[in-house]
């Protein structure tokens, strides 16, 4: 297929719509059901990049949840604790694969954001992921390929309209890309930069130690602020993202919110979360926003309005502010990327309340003596790449 007519665009009102490649050659992706849309596709582009390079660099299979051009999460395929099987609702799955794993990392970091997500999966898709994929409320999924038995799986999703796009693993794009934007036309070399330890290379604070799970980390927040909208920074632990903060016009605000996600994810693993229990037949969407309203402030005002007893099968104690603060004491070993350098120890200070002990940035600023002091403070240890990682 050398194009392909889209329902619209961005919006309903942007007519006509289509995909197609410049030079007249095939498209690298086939659909094998659905009809992806504008920004379905847009999705699934950017993802498998990402995908792509996070097997690339750590060796593992991996997976990423993308909505609206970025990531709400993304993983690679280490097994899963039983708590965080627990919290990512798959405690009850017989069989979970690599790539399984990696995908209940990507969705489950961020499932409010990753409602009606699209996936990107960088091995073939086997029968544990696509049961998983199943579950779950979602736009689509791209992978290089999928097994007989996933694809059946699949394509019961959405009354059979669930879109499922196969890409070509060995399609290389052209070096040059191009975009208009009110009728002026933008062209630039693609960002065909390598992320690998040898970036990691040059750690400028006191503490020089970065171990072997922490670079693999600080990789995966890198790959994964390359395929996010600016400015963002990626919060990362064990081989998954837990906080992604996009597209802010503050750098320290795109800290803060990161860093709240970070904290939300380790919050729902605490015992007073895990302890609940849910009015029988609660759809996973309402557990989800259930379980934000309980770890929340707007918590007292649920209990005053009585608003409980639609979530809950008894009325839980109140999680205080006391007890929420020495939880996320215990979150510990978190990496962080930004893709842009950091002007002000304050994103510093911000990190360190959500438990990083490692950081990749840039550098570059004239703050960063104040920046590595902060960081020295804290017995931090801080890689500059000297590479900007800006996404648009």
């Amino acid at each position: 297929m050398k194009e392909m007519e889209l329902k619209y665009g961005c919006n309903p009102n942007q007519k006509p719509s289509r995909v197609y490649m410049e030079d007249g050659s095939e498209l690298p992706i086939t659909v094998l059901c659905g009809k992806p849309g504008y920004i379905n596709l847009l999705d699934a582009l950017n993802g498998w990049q990402l995908v792509k390079e996070l097997k690339k660099a750590t060796g593992l299979p991996a997976a990423t949840s993308f909505k609206h051009v970025s990531p709400a999460g993304a993983a690679v395929g280490l097994e899963l604790s039983d708590t965080l099987k627990k919290i990512y609702f798959v405690d009850d799955t017989i069989q979970m694969t690599p790539l399984a794993n990696a995908y209940a990392r990507a969705r489950g970091a961020d499932r409010m954001s990753s409602f009606g997500d699209f996936i990107a999966l960088s091995d073939i898709c086997d029968k544990a992921t696509a049961q998983l994929i199943a579950k779950e409320v979602s736009d689509g999924v791209i992978a290089p390929g999928y097994d007989d038995d996933a694809l059946e799986i699949l394509k019961g999703k959405k009354k059979g309209n669930y879109n499922i796009i196969q890409i070509d693993k060995d399609y290389i794009p052209c070096p040059i890309e191009k975009k208009q934007v009110y009728g002026v036309t933008f062209e630039q070399g693609r960002n065909e930069l390598d992320i690998n330890k040898e970036l990691l290379s040059n750690v400028v604070t006191e503490n020089k130690n970065i171990s072997e799970s922490q670079l693999r980390d600080l990789m995966i927040s890198l790959i994964t602020l390359k395929y996010t909208q600016s400015n963002s920074v990626c919060y990362v632990k064990d081989g998954q993202a837990i906080g992604i903060g996009a597209g802010q016009q503050s750098r320290v605000h795109c800290t803060r919110l990161a860093g709240n996600k970070a904290d939300v994810w380790w919050l729902r693993q605490a015992p007073q979360v895990l302890n609940l229990e849910f009015v029988d037949g609660l759809k996973r969407a309402d557990r989800d926003n259930a379980i934000d309203v309980y770890i929340s402030d707007e918590y007292m005002d649920v209990l005053a309005d009585g608003v409980w007893e639609t979530r809950f099968k008894t009325k839980p104690p109140v999680f205080t502010k006391e007890e929420k603060t020495e939880w996320l004491k215990k979150n510990t070993d978190v990496s962080l990327g930004s893709d842009a350098f950091f002007p002000f120890g304050d994103n510093i200070e911000r990190a360190h309340k959500s438990g990083v002990t490692a950081i990749a940035q840039p550098g570059g600023s004239i703050r960063d003596d104040n920046v590595i002091e902060t960081c020295n403070k804290y017995g931090m240890a801080m890689a500059f790449t000297g590479i900007r990682l800006f996404h648009h």
